[in-house]
C-alpha cells in the first residue's frame, strides 16, 4: 500500500495551523498540525473531497439603488465544479426587489445547491 503525505494550510478558522494529512492506499491515517478539531475534519475532507463555497454578483434589473447584487452558493460544491458554477452566472440578470436568501439561479450548473442572494437589492 502506498504511503502519501500532503502539506495543507487549514481555512476553518483564523489560526491558518499548518497541516500534514497522511494517506495509506488513498485513506487518510492521520492529521497532525491541527490545533482544534476543526482542522483534523478540514485536512481529511480537503484531500478526499475538496468542497467551495462559490461567491459572485450578478446585475439587477429595476432597483432604483443598486446595480449589483452579492450571490453565493447556499451550501459548499465539488472544488472542480466551481468553473462550470461560474460559466453558469454568465447573463443571469436578477429583478428587483432581491431579498437576502432570495434563490436567483436553482441547482446551479446542476450540482444540486442553488445560487442566493447576499443582501438586498
Amino acid at each position: 500500500m502506498a504511503r502519501e503525505t500532503r502539506e495543507l494550510i487549514c481555512i476553518s478558522c483564523p489560526m491558518g495551523c499548518p497541516l500534514t494529512v497522511t494517506l495509506e492506499g488513498g485513506v487518510v491515517t492521520s492529521v497532525t498540525g491541527n490545533t482544534c478539531p476543526r482542522g483534523d475534519a478540514y485536512g481529511r475532507k480537503e484531500v478526499t473531497d475538496p468542497t467551495r463555497i462559490v461567491t459572485s454578483s450578478v446585475p439587477v434589473d429595476g432597483s432604483p439603488t443598486e446595480r449589483m447584487v452579492s450571490v453565493k452558493t447556499a451550501s459548499d460544491i465539488p472544488k472542480d465544479r466551481i468553473f462550470d458554477v461560474m460559466r453558469a452566472l454568465v447573463g443571469v440578470r436578477a429583478a428587483a426587489p432581491v431579498g437576502i436568501g432570495d434563490v436567483i439561479v436553482p441547482d446551479v450548473a446542476g450540482t444540486g445547491v442553488d445560487m442566493v442572494a447576499t443582501r438586498r437589492a
